[in-house]
């Protein structure tokens, strides 16, 4: 991984998904966002694909209003399928570069 690239974090658990951007030289959270934030919409389930393209839809609107285009996909050793596929797949198709 390059040092001086950005790095979009994500976790994801039985009801929940966060992601963040970190910048590792300098150790500070850039963008964060979850499911459990005010800005991301209703929903009943919180934890499905559905949730996870929202999340990606409005993750990468949020990351290019604070002028990150570009990062490094960390799935923090989650297989890329399902939700992690579908917040990637929002997340690119909005903007964001990794």
């Amino acid at each position: 991984m390059n040092k001086d690239a950005l790095r979009l974090c994500i976790s994801r658990h039985s009801r929940n998904i966060y992601v963040q951007i970190i910048d590792d030289r300098k150790q500070h959270t850039l963008v964060a966002l979850s499911t459990l934030a005010k800005e991301f919409p209703a929903m009943k389930n919180r934890s499905n694909k559905d949730a996870a393209k929202a999340l990606g839809k409005l993750f990468a609107t949020k990351a290019i209003k604070a002028g990150i285009k570009k990062v490094v996909f960390d799935r923090n050793g989650y297989k890329y399928h399902g939700r992690l596929k579908a917040f990637a797949d929002a997340a690119r198709e909005n903007g964001l570069e990794f």
